[in-house]
């Protein structure tokens, strides 16, 4: 990768020159790159016609701008043919910058819509005291950017959950919901209409705080979410932290997992035909 200002996009411009961040760098584009072929999130038959459009959505977070960077730099290489449009939906919270993503994004040359549409408040009515509000906040906001979507003519909502989003939320519905789930890297909205994918989807979050902070980017925290205590997320995020302590790479095993499951080991019958199971050799054995 050269760091020739004539020869990357914006977003990598005064990037550290450390053999360390080039290596954090190269490691995440790779693995980005992995998962949108893996996937399957770009037709590479398509060969004409109008390319299609991605809605790359904008937290503000470390993930985010990490994704954004890093399509971005896909895009920049001739490896991912679609065209990018990255969106902030400001959702009216209290103090929240808003000037801060637009001015970064239209600096960085980068295409965006920003929206405002306060969420924050119909949360606020909706939730009773002490409960968590992710999960109303989450599909307000879903909805809305899918929304936009439509009105830009995009095919898919391009998410910024990474690798430890993916395993926290396996081990949520695991403790808590009585299933095993999680987010998937790709899958169609309830509409039938749009495609939703997780490019980050093999990338560490350790990482992701890296590269965005060696890079200076402009973090905006999430101050709805991180001002409530004893959240689902985060105590199921501490118990991880403290198995990766005890035993380091445990998490990278534990997410090689849910790219290896064997339904005849697991106890649903609607994935495997326990019922038609039979013993091919029977006839000798029983004669």
């Amino acid at each position: 990768m050269l760091d020739d200002l004539d020869d990357i996009h914006p977003l990598f411009h005064g990037a550290p020159s450390t053999t360390e961040f080039k290596k954090l760098r190269k490691r995440i584009v790779r693995q980005v790159r992995e998962a949108v072929d893996q996937y399957g999130m770009v037709d590479r038959t398509k060969t004409s016609g109008k390319p299609d459009k991605w809605l790359v959505c904008l937290s503000g977070g470390k993930d985010s701008y990490t994704m954004l960077a890093v399509l971005y730099e896909l895009k920049w290489r001739g490896l991912l043919p679609v065209d990018l449009l990255a969106c902030n939906l400001d959702q009216g919270q209290p103090n929240f910058p808003a000037t801060v993503l637009p001015e970064f994004l239209e600096k960085m040359q980068v295409p965006n819509r920003i929206e405002y549409e306060d969420t924050f408040s119909i949360v606020m009515d909706k939730v009773p005291q002490g409960r968590t509000y992710c999960s109303l906040c989450s599909r307000l906001r879903r909805g809305n950017l899918y929304r936009i979507a439509r009105e830009e003519g995009c095919s898919a909502v391009v998410l910024g959950h990474h690798r430890d989003d993916i395993l926290e939320t396996f081990f949520m519905n695991l403790f808590h919901g009585g299933r095993l789930a999680t987010m998937p890297p790709k899958l169609i909205n309830e509409e039938g209409d749009l495609f939703v994918y997780r490019p980050l989807a093999h990338v560490a979050e350790a990482d992701c705080e890296k590269f965005a902070t060696q890079m200076n980017y402009p973090i905006i925290p999430c101050d709805l979410c991180g001002s409530q205590d004893g959240l689902q997320r985060q105590q199921v995020k501490a118990i991880l932290d403290g198995w990766e302590a005890n035993s380091p790479g445990r998490r990278q095993v534990m997410f090689r997992a849910l790219m290896n499951a064997r339904p005849s080991h697991l106890l649903d019958e609607k994935l495997f035909d326990f019922m038609g199971l039979t013993r091919p050799n029977a006839a000798e054995t029983d004669n």
